[in-house]
Protein backbone atom coordinates (compact mmCIF):
# COMPACT_ATOMS: atom_id res chain seq x y z
CA UNK A 1 0.00 0.00 0.00
CA UNK A 2 2.89 2.50 1.18
CA UNK A 3 5.04 2.05 -1.76
CA UNK A 4 1.90 2.62 -4.36
CA UNK A 5 1.19 5.28 -2.53
CA UNK A 6 4.28 6.82 -2.96
CA UNK A 7 4.44 6.11 -6.90
CA UNK A 8 1.15 8.31 -6.53
CA UNK A 9 3.29 10.88 -4.79
CA UNK A 10 5.72 10.65 -7.61
CA UNK A 11 3.61 11.13 -10.53
CA UNK A 12 2.02 14.52 -8.86
CA UNK A 13 5.46 15.65 -8.24
CA UNK A 14 6.11 14.75 -11.83
CA UNK A 15 3.17 17.75 -12.58
CA UNK A 16 3.74 19.74 -10.38
CA UNK A 17 3.95 23.02 -12.15
CA UNK A 18 8.06 24.18 -11.69
CA UNK A 19 10.04 27.05 -13.10
CA UNK A 20 11.87 26.04 -15.98
CA UNK A 21 15.04 24.26 -15.35
CA UNK A 22 17.65 21.51 -16.10
CA UNK A 23 16.27 18.06 -16.38
CA UNK A 24 18.97 16.55 -14.32
CA UNK A 25 18.30 19.47 -11.42
CA UNK A 26 14.34 18.89 -11.54
CA UNK A 27 14.74 14.82 -11.33
CA UNK A 28 17.31 15.06 -8.22
CA UNK A 29 14.85 17.22 -6.81
CA UNK A 30 12.19 14.75 -7.22
CA UNK A 31 14.02 12.06 -5.80
CA UNK A 32 15.20 14.31 -2.78
CA UNK A 33 11.50 15.37 -2.04
CA UNK A 34 10.38 11.61 -2.33
CA UNK A 35 13.28 10.48 -0.14
CA UNK A 36 12.57 13.06 2.80
CA UNK A 37 8.88 12.17 2.28
CA UNK A 38 9.21 8.36 3.07
CA UNK A 39 11.73 8.55 5.46
CA UNK A 40 9.36 11.08 7.56
CA UNK A 41 6.25 8.89 7.56
CA UNK A 42 8.67 5.45 8.01
CA UNK A 43 10.05 7.14 11.10
CA UNK A 44 6.18 8.28 12.29
CA UNK A 45 4.94 4.82 11.39
CA UNK A 46 7.68 3.41 13.87
CA UNK A 47 8.27 5.98 16.71
CA UNK A 48 4.77 8.87 16.98
CA UNK A 49 3.38 7.65 19.97
CA UNK A 50 0.10 6.26 18.25
CA UNK A 51 -0.25 3.88 15.99
CA UNK A 52 -0.95 5.89 12.19
CA UNK A 53 -3.95 4.68 9.61
CA UNK A 54 -1.51 4.91 6.23
CA UNK A 55 -4.91 5.03 3.97
CA UNK A 56 -5.78 8.48 6.09
CA UNK A 57 -2.64 9.76 7.09
CA UNK A 58 -0.85 9.46 3.43
CA UNK A 59 -4.18 10.47 1.63
CA UNK A 60 -4.24 13.70 4.05
CA UNK A 61 -0.61 14.41 2.54
CA UNK A 62 -1.91 13.95 -1.32
CA UNK A 63 -5.16 16.74 -0.92
CA UNK A 64 -3.14 18.79 1.32
CA UNK A 65 -0.60 18.86 -1.99
CA UNK A 66 -2.80 19.48 -4.18
CA UNK A 67 -5.04 21.99 -2.44
CA UNK A 68 -1.81 23.59 -3.25
CA UNK A 69 -2.05 23.30 -6.91
CA UNK A 70 -6.04 24.31 -7.70
CA UNK A 71 -9.83 23.17 -6.49
CA UNK A 72 -10.04 20.74 -9.34
CA UNK A 73 -7.06 18.86 -9.00
CA UNK A 74 -8.31 15.97 -6.60
CA UNK A 75 -7.47 12.50 -5.95
CA UNK A 76 -10.49 9.62 -5.79
CA UNK A 77 -9.99 6.60 -4.09
CA UNK A 78 -11.63 3.66 -4.85
CA UNK A 79 -13.76 4.27 -2.28
CA UNK A 80 -14.76 7.52 -3.87
CA UNK A 81 -15.23 6.61 -7.78
CA UNK A 82 -18.91 6.91 -7.46
CA UNK A 83 -18.70 11.03 -6.86
CA UNK A 84 -16.11 10.96 -9.80
CA UNK A 85 -18.82 8.79 -11.80
CA UNK A 86 -21.73 11.36 -10.76
CA UNK A 87 -19.98 14.32 -11.29
CA UNK A 88 -19.09 12.97 -15.16
CA UNK A 89 -22.24 11.72 -15.53
CA UNK A 90 -25.20 13.15 -13.47
CA UNK A 91 -26.19 9.52 -12.42
CA UNK A 92 -26.22 7.86 -9.22
CA UNK A 93 -27.54 4.95 -7.44
CA UNK A 94 -30.33 5.97 -5.22
CA UNK A 95 -33.76 7.01 -4.42
CA UNK A 96 -34.37 10.18 -6.32
CA UNK A 97 -34.55 13.00 -3.82
CA UNK A 98 -33.33 15.87 -1.61
CA UNK A 99 -32.97 15.59 1.87
CA UNK A 100 -32.40 18.70 4.44
CA UNK A 101 -31.52 18.95 7.91
CA UNK A 102 -34.85 20.50 10.29
CA UNK A 103 -33.40 21.94 13.44
CA UNK A 104 -36.68 21.81 14.81
CA UNK A 105 -36.48 18.12 14.94
CA UNK A 106 -33.09 17.40 14.49
CA UNK A 107 -33.06 15.18 12.00
CA UNK A 108 -32.74 14.51 8.24
CA UNK A 109 -36.27 14.95 5.97
CA UNK A 110 -36.99 14.50 2.77
CA UNK A 111 -37.59 17.95 0.94
CA UNK A 112 -38.19 17.15 -3.21
CA UNK A 113 -38.45 13.97 -4.25
CA UNK A 114 -37.97 13.74 -8.17
CA UNK A 115 -40.41 12.96 -11.03
CA UNK A 116 -40.07 8.99 -11.77
CA UNK A 117 -37.80 8.07 -8.89
CA UNK A 118 -38.15 5.72 -6.29
CA UNK A 119 -38.94 8.26 -3.74
CA UNK A 120 -41.49 9.55 -5.72
CA UNK A 121 -43.31 6.28 -6.53
CA UNK A 122 -43.18 4.57 -3.33
CA UNK A 123 -45.19 7.98 -2.01
CA UNK A 124 -42.29 9.90 -0.04
CA UNK A 125 -43.63 13.51 0.74
CA UNK A 126 -41.74 16.42 1.36
CA UNK A 127 -41.61 16.95 5.45
CA UNK A 128 -41.19 13.12 6.14
CA UNK A 129 -39.00 12.45 8.93
CA UNK A 130 -36.39 9.93 8.52
CA UNK A 131 -35.80 7.66 11.26
CA UNK A 132 -34.44 4.42 9.93
CA UNK A 133 -32.32 2.73 7.27
CA UNK A 134 -32.29 -0.60 7.58
CA UNK A 135 -32.99 -0.71 11.34
CA UNK A 136 -30.01 1.80 11.67
CA UNK A 137 -31.37 4.86 13.80
CA UNK A 138 -30.81 8.36 11.73
CA UNK A 139 -30.88 10.20 14.94
CA UNK A 140 -27.59 12.95 14.98
CA UNK A 141 -26.81 11.80 11.92
CA UNK A 142 -26.42 14.71 9.19
CA UNK A 143 -27.29 14.83 5.38
CA UNK A 144 -24.04 13.92 4.43
CA UNK A 145 -24.16 10.80 6.19
CA UNK A 146 -28.06 10.02 5.79
CA UNK A 147 -27.38 10.37 2.24
CA UNK A 148 -24.64 8.22 2.13
CA UNK A 149 -27.24 5.29 3.28
CA UNK A 150 -29.65 5.88 0.61
CA UNK A 151 -27.25 5.92 -1.78
CA UNK A 152 -26.30 1.93 -2.94
CA UNK A 153 -25.65 0.22 -6.37
CA UNK A 154 -28.97 0.11 -8.70
CA UNK A 155 -31.00 -3.16 -8.06
CA UNK A 156 -30.51 -3.24 -4.01
CA UNK A 157 -33.47 -3.14 -1.77
CA UNK A 158 -33.68 -1.12 1.73
CA UNK A 159 -36.28 -0.81 4.32
CA UNK A 160 -36.66 3.01 5.38
CA UNK A 161 -39.03 3.87 8.17
CA UNK A 162 -40.28 7.58 8.21
CA UNK A 163 -42.67 9.74 10.47
CA UNK A 164 -44.91 11.74 8.51
CA UNK A 165 -45.70 15.17 10.12
CA UNK A 166 -49.17 15.56 8.71
CA UNK A 167 -50.57 12.30 10.25
CA UNK A 168 -47.94 11.66 12.95
CA UNK A 169 -47.59 8.15 11.92
CA UNK A 170 -44.59 5.38 11.61
CA UNK A 171 -44.13 4.65 7.78
CA UNK A 172 -42.13 1.59 6.88
CA UNK A 173 -41.37 1.42 3.00
CA UNK A 174 -39.25 -1.46 0.88
CA UNK A 175 -37.34 1.04 -1.71
CA UNK A 176 -35.02 -0.72 -4.60
CA UNK A 177 -32.22 2.36 -5.23
CA UNK A 178 -32.07 2.69 -8.89
CA UNK A 179 -29.96 4.57 -11.55
CA UNK A 180 -30.97 8.19 -10.70
CA UNK A 181 -30.29 10.35 -13.69
CA UNK A 182 -30.36 14.10 -12.97
CA UNK A 183 -31.96 15.71 -15.85
CA UNK A 184 -29.54 18.28 -17.63
CA UNK A 185 -32.45 20.05 -19.05
CA UNK A 186 -35.19 20.10 -16.10
CA UNK A 187 -37.58 22.21 -17.59
CA UNK A 188 -37.64 23.96 -21.59
CA UNK A 189 -41.24 25.44 -22.89
CA UNK A 190 -43.02 28.94 -24.33
CA UNK A 191 -42.63 31.99 -22.63
CA UNK A 192 -45.04 33.07 -25.17
CA UNK A 193 -46.07 32.47 -28.74
CA UNK A 194 -42.46 33.45 -30.40
CA UNK A 195 -39.96 32.92 -27.52
CA UNK A 196 -38.74 29.53 -26.44
CA UNK A 197 -37.11 29.11 -23.20
CA UNK A 198 -34.40 26.33 -22.59
CA UNK A 199 -32.74 25.46 -18.92
CA UNK A 200 -29.78 23.95 -18.92
CA UNK A 201 -28.06 23.31 -15.78
CA UNK A 202 -25.10 21.03 -16.71
CA UNK A 203 -22.72 19.89 -18.81
CA UNK A 204 -23.18 15.98 -18.71
CA UNK A 205 -22.97 12.69 -21.32
CA UNK A 206 -25.76 13.22 -23.79
CA UNK A 207 -26.79 17.26 -23.29
CA UNK A 208 -26.23 18.05 -26.47
CA UNK A 209 -28.72 15.55 -27.42
CA UNK A 210 -31.40 16.39 -25.00
CA UNK A 211 -30.70 19.91 -26.26
CA UNK A 212 -31.21 19.19 -29.74
CA UNK A 213 -34.42 17.69 -29.31
CA UNK A 214 -35.50 20.03 -26.93
CA UNK A 215 -34.83 23.16 -29.35
CA UNK A 216 -36.35 21.39 -32.12
CA UNK A 217 -39.57 20.76 -30.68
CA UNK A 218 -39.88 24.47 -29.31
CA UNK A 219 -39.62 24.95 -33.09
CA UNK A 220 -42.62 22.56 -33.76
CA UNK A 221 -44.45 25.08 -31.26
CA UNK A 222 -43.67 28.28 -33.44
CA UNK A 223 -40.44 29.59 -31.48
CA UNK A 224 -38.82 32.74 -33.11
CA UNK A 225 -36.19 33.56 -30.72
CA UNK A 226 -34.75 31.48 -27.38
CA UNK A 227 -33.48 31.87 -24.12
CA UNK A 228 -30.78 29.52 -23.22
CA UNK A 229 -30.42 29.79 -19.55
CA UNK A 230 -27.13 29.11 -18.33
CA UNK A 231 -26.97 30.62 -14.62
CA UNK A 232 -25.90 28.63 -11.87
CA UNK A 233 -24.41 25.80 -14.54
CA UNK A 234 -21.08 24.63 -13.24
CA UNK A 235 -20.27 23.43 -16.62
CA UNK A 236 -18.98 19.44 -17.11
CA UNK A 237 -18.00 17.95 -20.47
CA UNK A 238 -16.25 20.68 -23.13
CA UNK A 239 -17.18 18.38 -26.07
CA UNK A 240 -21.00 18.51 -24.85
CA UNK A 241 -21.02 22.43 -24.75
CA UNK A 242 -18.70 22.09 -28.56
CA UNK A 243 -21.64 20.35 -29.61
CA UNK A 244 -24.40 22.72 -28.24
CA UNK A 245 -22.54 25.70 -29.57
CA UNK A 246 -22.68 23.37 -33.25
CA UNK A 247 -26.31 23.87 -33.00
CA UNK A 248 -25.86 27.70 -33.71
CA UNK A 249 -22.55 27.75 -36.19
CA UNK A 250 -21.64 26.74 -39.02
CA UNK A 251 -20.02 23.11 -39.20
CA UNK A 252 -16.15 22.82 -38.74
CA UNK A 253 -15.97 25.50 -36.91
CA UNK A 254 -13.36 25.87 -34.04
CA UNK A 255 -14.86 26.82 -30.77
CA UNK A 256 -12.57 26.47 -28.03
CA UNK A 257 -8.59 25.82 -28.04
CA UNK A 258 -7.16 23.54 -25.11
CA UNK A 259 -3.11 24.80 -24.64
CA UNK A 260 -1.45 23.06 -22.36
CA UNK A 261 2.77 21.93 -21.46
CA UNK A 262 2.08 18.46 -23.35
CA UNK A 263 1.29 18.19 -26.74
CA UNK A 264 -1.08 15.70 -26.06
CA UNK A 265 -3.36 18.20 -23.86
CA UNK A 266 -2.98 21.10 -26.66
CA UNK A 267 -6.14 20.61 -29.03
CA UNK A 268 -8.29 22.65 -31.23
CA UNK A 269 -12.32 21.48 -30.68
CA UNK A 270 -14.13 21.99 -33.93
CA UNK A 271 -18.67 21.49 -35.09
CA UNK A 272 -18.44 18.08 -36.48
CA UNK A 273 -22.30 18.63 -37.33
CA UNK A 274 -24.30 20.74 -39.77
CA UNK A 275 -26.06 23.31 -37.63
CA UNK A 276 -30.01 23.14 -36.45
CA UNK A 277 -30.10 27.28 -37.25
CA UNK A 278 -28.23 29.95 -37.91
CA UNK A 279 -30.53 33.24 -37.97
CA UNK A 280 -32.20 32.80 -34.92
CA UNK A 281 -31.91 35.70 -32.01
CA UNK A 282 -30.31 34.10 -28.75
CA UNK A 283 -30.15 35.08 -25.52
CA UNK A 284 -28.07 33.49 -23.21
CA UNK A 285 -28.45 34.29 -19.16
CA UNK A 286 -25.37 33.56 -16.86
CA UNK A 287 -24.75 34.45 -13.25
CA UNK A 288 -21.75 34.08 -11.18
CA UNK A 289 -22.45 30.91 -10.70
CA UNK A 290 -21.85 29.94 -14.79
CA UNK A 291 -18.72 28.11 -15.22
CA UNK A 292 -16.33 25.86 -16.99
CA UNK A 293 -18.61 24.43 -20.17
CA UNK A 294 -20.75 27.34 -19.97
CA UNK A 295 -18.49 29.87 -20.43
CA UNK A 296 -17.56 27.94 -23.27
CA UNK A 297 -21.23 28.12 -24.50
CA UNK A 298 -21.88 31.67 -24.00
CA UNK A 299 -18.42 32.99 -24.72
CA UNK A 300 -17.92 31.20 -27.89
CA UNK A 301 -21.87 32.35 -28.66
CA UNK A 302 -20.60 36.07 -28.00
CA UNK A 303 -17.60 35.61 -30.03
CA UNK A 304 -18.88 34.52 -32.81
CA UNK A 305 -21.70 37.42 -32.43
CA UNK A 306 -24.41 34.49 -32.49
CA UNK A 307 -26.26 35.41 -29.21
CA UNK A 308 -26.57 38.23 -26.71
CA UNK A 309 -25.18 37.53 -23.64
CA UNK A 310 -26.80 38.89 -20.48
CA UNK A 311 -26.78 38.99 -16.37
CA UNK A 312 -23.61 38.93 -14.28
CA UNK A 313 -19.82 38.66 -14.95
CA UNK A 314 -19.38 34.61 -15.03
CA UNK A 315 -17.18 32.63 -13.07
CA UNK A 316 -13.98 32.50 -14.81
CA UNK A 317 -12.55 28.84 -15.11
CA UNK A 318 -10.73 28.54 -17.52
CA UNK A 319 -8.71 25.52 -16.70
CA UNK A 320 -9.41 22.02 -18.59
CA UNK A 321 -9.04 18.63 -16.39
CA UNK A 322 -8.49 14.96 -17.28
CA UNK A 323 -8.53 11.78 -15.46
CA UNK A 324 -5.61 8.62 -15.25
CA UNK A 325 -5.99 5.69 -13.30
CA UNK A 326 -4.13 4.57 -10.29
CA UNK A 327 -2.75 2.10 -8.00
CA UNK A 328 -5.59 0.29 -6.15
CA UNK A 329 -8.75 1.16 -8.37
CA UNK A 330 -7.80 4.88 -7.49
CA UNK A 331 -8.27 8.04 -9.97
CA UNK A 332 -6.90 11.37 -10.31
CA UNK A 333 -8.66 14.21 -12.25
CA UNK A 334 -5.89 16.88 -12.41
CA UNK A 335 -5.23 20.63 -14.92
CA UNK A 336 -3.37 19.95 -17.85
CA UNK A 337 -4.43 22.95 -19.73
CA UNK A 338 -6.49 26.12 -19.95
CA UNK A 339 -9.27 26.58 -22.88
CA UNK A 340 -9.20 29.81 -25.41
CA UNK A 341 -12.55 30.74 -26.85
CA UNK A 342 -13.31 32.04 -30.99
CA UNK A 343 -11.88 35.62 -29.97
CA UNK A 344 -8.66 34.11 -28.84
CA UNK A 345 -9.26 34.64 -25.01
CA UNK A 346 -8.97 32.78 -21.93
CA UNK A 347 -11.47 33.47 -19.24
CA UNK A 348 -9.92 31.72 -16.22
CA UNK A 349 -10.17 34.26 -13.31
CA UNK A 350 -7.57 32.98 -10.72
CA UNK A 351 -4.39 32.56 -11.13
CA UNK A 352 -3.52 29.58 -8.17
CA UNK A 353 0.21 29.44 -8.34
CA UNK A 354 -0.11 33.34 -7.06
CA UNK A 355 -3.70 32.71 -5.29
CA UNK A 356 -4.67 36.12 -6.61
CA UNK A 357 -7.18 37.20 -8.98
CA UNK A 358 -5.96 38.17 -12.73
CA UNK A 359 -8.41 40.69 -13.21
CA UNK A 360 -11.63 42.43 -11.20
CA UNK A 361 -15.05 42.96 -12.32
CA UNK A 362 -13.59 45.76 -13.99
CA UNK A 363 -12.74 45.85 -17.99
CA UNK A 364 -8.88 46.18 -17.48
CA UNK A 365 -8.26 42.81 -19.13
CA UNK A 366 -6.43 42.74 -22.38
CA UNK A 367 -8.85 43.58 -24.91
CA UNK A 368 -9.67 41.08 -27.81
CA UNK A 369 -12.80 41.26 -30.46
CA UNK A 370 -15.37 39.21 -31.68
CA UNK A 371 -16.06 38.47 -35.09
CA UNK A 372 -17.63 41.50 -35.97
CA UNK A 373 -15.12 43.16 -34.46
CA UNK A 374 -16.32 44.57 -30.79
CA UNK A 375 -14.45 44.72 -27.75
CA UNK A 376 -14.12 41.56 -25.11
CA UNK A 377 -11.93 41.10 -22.45
CA UNK A 378 -9.93 38.16 -21.35
CA UNK A 379 -9.24 37.56 -17.61
CA UNK A 380 -12.25 37.38 -14.93
CA UNK A 381 -15.28 35.33 -16.68
CA UNK A 382 -17.43 36.49 -19.60
CA UNK A 383 -18.74 39.87 -19.35
CA UNK A 384 -22.22 40.32 -20.28
CA UNK A 385 -23.52 42.30 -23.35
CA UNK A 386 -25.90 43.32 -20.89
CA UNK A 387 -25.54 43.21 -17.40
CA UNK A 388 -28.57 42.95 -15.00
CA UNK A 389 -28.74 43.37 -11.28
CA UNK A 390 -29.85 40.29 -9.57
CA UNK A 391 -32.55 41.27 -7.06
CA UNK A 392 -31.43 40.34 -3.23
CA UNK A 393 -34.04 38.31 -1.22
CA UNK A 394 -35.26 40.18 1.61
CA UNK A 395 -33.52 39.23 5.35
CA UNK A 396 -36.62 37.54 6.90
CA UNK A 397 -37.86 35.74 3.90
CA UNK A 398 -34.12 34.50 3.76
CA UNK A 399 -34.02 32.99 7.59
CA UNK A 400 -37.32 31.47 7.00
CA UNK A 401 -36.38 29.44 4.09
CA UNK A 402 -33.37 28.14 6.13
CA UNK A 403 -34.66 25.10 7.97
CA UNK A 404 -30.93 24.13 9.10
CA UNK A 405 -31.15 27.11 11.28
CA UNK A 406 -34.62 27.96 12.07
CA UNK A 407 -35.74 25.98 15.24
CA UNK A 408 -39.24 26.62 14.31
CA UNK A 409 -38.91 25.30 11.11
CA UNK A 410 -42.35 27.17 10.25
CA UNK A 411 -42.57 28.06 6.69
CA UNK A 412 -42.44 23.76 5.69
CA UNK A 413 -44.50 22.95 8.31
CA UNK A 414 -46.74 25.46 6.61
CA UNK A 415 -45.85 24.15 2.86
CA UNK A 416 -46.24 20.44 4.36
CA UNK A 417 -49.75 20.99 6.10
CA UNK A 418 -50.82 23.27 2.39
CA UNK A 419 -49.86 20.07 0.50
CA UNK A 420 -52.04 17.47 2.69
CA UNK A 421 -54.84 19.25 2.95
CA UNK A 422 -55.11 20.35 -1.18
CA UNK A 423 -55.09 17.61 -3.49
CA UNK A 424 -54.83 19.22 -6.16
CA UNK A 425 -53.84 23.27 -7.21
CA UNK A 426 -53.57 25.19 -10.36
CA UNK A 427 -51.25 24.78 -13.13
CA UNK A 428 -47.76 25.45 -11.92
CA UNK A 429 -47.46 28.80 -13.65
CA UNK A 430 -50.71 29.88 -12.78
CA UNK A 431 -50.51 29.18 -9.03
CA UNK A 432 -50.22 31.38 -6.35
CA UNK A 433 -51.84 31.46 -2.26
CA UNK A 434 -54.27 33.49 -1.23
CA UNK A 435 -54.13 36.58 0.66
CA UNK A 436 -56.56 34.61 2.96
CA UNK A 437 -53.56 31.73 3.32
CA UNK A 438 -51.13 34.64 3.52
CA UNK A 439 -52.91 35.83 6.40
CA UNK A 440 -52.66 32.62 7.86
CA UNK A 441 -49.56 32.19 7.23
CA UNK A 442 -48.46 35.06 9.08
CA UNK A 443 -50.31 34.10 12.12
CA UNK A 444 -48.30 30.84 12.26
CA UNK A 445 -45.33 32.48 11.92
CA UNK A 446 -45.78 34.71 15.07
CA UNK A 447 -47.57 32.60 17.23
CA UNK A 448 -44.26 30.08 16.36
CA UNK A 449 -42.04 32.79 18.13
CA UNK A 450 -40.17 32.69 14.89
CA UNK A 451 -37.20 35.49 15.53
CA UNK A 452 -34.27 36.65 12.73
CA UNK A 453 -31.02 38.89 12.70
CA UNK A 454 -32.43 42.28 11.32
CA UNK A 455 -29.43 43.21 9.79
CA UNK A 456 -29.80 46.97 10.12
CA UNK A 457 -29.80 46.41 13.93
CA UNK A 458 -26.49 44.83 13.14
CA UNK A 459 -25.32 47.30 11.66
CA UNK A 460 -26.54 50.44 14.05
CA UNK A 461 -25.14 48.57 17.11
CA UNK A 462 -21.59 48.40 15.29
CA UNK A 463 -21.98 52.16 14.67
CA UNK A 464 -22.62 53.01 17.86
CA UNK A 465 -19.48 50.92 18.89
CA UNK A 466 -17.74 52.75 16.73
CA UNK A 467 -18.83 56.41 17.63
CA UNK A 468 -17.80 56.05 21.49
CA UNK A 469 -14.39 54.67 20.18
CA UNK A 470 -14.01 57.98 18.44
CA UNK A 471 -15.74 59.74 20.80
CA UNK A 472 -18.55 60.86 19.15
CA UNK A 473 -21.48 59.25 20.82
CA UNK A 474 -22.34 61.31 23.67
CA UNK A 475 -23.16 64.15 21.50
CA UNK A 476 -25.18 61.59 18.80
CA UNK A 477 -26.81 59.31 21.89
CA UNK A 478 -30.20 60.78 21.41
CA UNK A 479 -30.00 60.47 17.77
CA UNK A 480 -29.29 56.53 17.92
CA UNK A 481 -31.77 56.31 20.29
CA UNK A 482 -34.17 57.34 18.38
CA UNK A 483 -33.21 55.26 15.22
CA UNK A 484 -32.82 52.31 17.58
CA UNK A 485 -36.56 52.72 18.21
CA UNK A 486 -37.38 53.30 14.51
CA UNK A 487 -35.89 49.69 13.57
CA UNK A 488 -37.18 47.60 16.64
CA UNK A 489 -37.89 44.33 15.46
CA UNK A 490 -41.85 43.85 14.35
CA UNK A 491 -42.46 40.17 13.22
CA UNK A 492 -45.68 41.48 11.77
CA UNK A 493 -44.76 44.16 9.99
CA UNK A 494 -41.64 42.76 8.11
CA UNK A 495 -44.18 40.22 7.04
CA UNK A 496 -46.26 42.83 5.71
CA UNK A 497 -43.30 44.45 4.17
CA UNK A 498 -41.49 41.58 2.45
CA UNK A 499 -44.88 39.93 2.10
CA UNK A 500 -43.86 39.28 -2.06
CA UNK A 501 -40.91 37.93 -1.44
CA UNK A 502 -42.03 35.43 1.41
CA UNK A 503 -44.89 34.82 -1.00
CA UNK A 504 -43.18 33.74 -4.05
CA UNK A 505 -41.10 31.20 -1.79
CA UNK A 506 -43.72 29.78 -0.73
CA UNK A 507 -45.38 29.28 -4.53
CA UNK A 508 -42.35 27.79 -5.65
CA UNK A 509 -42.16 25.13 -2.77
CA UNK A 510 -45.45 23.97 -2.90
CA UNK A 511 -46.01 23.82 -6.70
CA UNK A 512 -42.37 21.55 -6.75
CA UNK A 513 -44.77 19.29 -4.52
CA UNK A 514 -47.19 18.76 -6.99
CA UNK A 515 -45.07 19.21 -10.64
CA UNK A 516 -41.57 18.65 -9.50
CA UNK A 517 -38.42 20.55 -10.65
CA UNK A 518 -39.99 21.45 -13.84
CA UNK A 519 -43.05 23.06 -12.30
CA UNK A 520 -41.07 25.09 -9.89
CA UNK A 521 -38.87 26.48 -13.03
CA UNK A 522 -42.33 27.34 -14.88
CA UNK A 523 -43.57 29.19 -11.95
CA UNK A 524 -40.98 31.13 -11.77
CA UNK A 525 -41.24 32.65 -15.44
CA UNK A 526 -42.98 35.40 -15.31
CA UNK A 527 -41.87 36.77 -12.06
CA UNK A 528 -38.14 36.35 -13.22
CA UNK A 529 -36.24 39.79 -13.36
CA UNK A 530 -33.40 38.26 -15.81
CA UNK A 531 -36.32 36.31 -18.15
CA UNK A 532 -38.40 39.40 -18.46
CA UNK A 533 -35.03 41.56 -19.79
CA UNK A 534 -34.56 38.72 -21.88
CA UNK A 535 -38.09 38.86 -23.29
CA UNK A 536 -37.99 42.66 -23.93
CA UNK A 537 -35.14 42.35 -25.69
CA UNK A 538 -35.45 39.92 -28.20
CA UNK A 539 -39.10 41.85 -29.04
CA UNK A 540 -37.28 45.03 -29.84
CA UNK A 541 -35.50 43.32 -32.93
CA UNK A 542 -33.54 46.82 -33.39
CA UNK A 543 -32.16 46.81 -30.16
CA UNK A 544 -30.86 43.05 -30.63
CA UNK A 545 -29.30 43.78 -34.13
CA UNK A 546 -27.43 47.22 -32.26
CA UNK A 547 -26.00 44.79 -30.26
CA UNK A 548 -24.44 42.47 -32.36
CA UNK A 549 -23.99 44.46 -35.30
CA UNK A 550 -20.66 44.94 -36.60
CA UNK A 551 -18.23 47.68 -35.34
CA UNK A 552 -15.73 49.88 -36.52
CA UNK A 553 -12.57 47.69 -35.51
CA UNK A 554 -13.75 44.72 -37.20
CA UNK A 555 -10.98 44.84 -39.15
CA UNK A 556 -9.09 43.60 -36.01
CA UNK A 557 -8.42 39.86 -36.30
CA UNK A 558 -10.60 37.78 -34.90
CA UNK A 559 -8.16 34.76 -33.86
Amino acid sequence: MKKNLLTLLAILFVISPLKAQDESSHNLKINKNLEIFNSIYRKLDMMYVDSLDADKTIKTAINAMLMSLDPYTIYYPEDNEKELKFMITGKYGGIGSVVRYSAKRKMVTIEEPYLDTPAAEAGLKKGDVILCINDTSMAGKNVSQVSDKLRGESGTTFKLEILRPTTNKKMVFNITRRAINQPAIPYYGMIDENIGYIRLISFTEGCAKKMKDAFLDLKDQGMKSIIIDLRSNGGGSESEAVDIVGMFVPQNTIVVSNRGKMKRTSHDYATTQAPLDTEIPIVLLVDDETASASEITSGSLQDFDRGVVMGTKTFGKGLVQMTIGLPYEGTMKFTTSKYYIPSGRCIQAIDYRNKEAKKDSTNTGKIFYTKNGREVRDGGGIQPDIKIIPDTISNIALYLSMSAIDSTDVLNDYIVDYVYKHDSIAPARNFSITDDDYEEFKKRVIDSGFTYDPQSKKVVTELEKLAKFEGYYDTAAEAFEKLKEKLTHNIEKDLDLNKEDIVNIINNSIVRCYYYQSGGIENTLDKDKFIKEACNLLKDTDKYNEILKPSVKKDKKHA
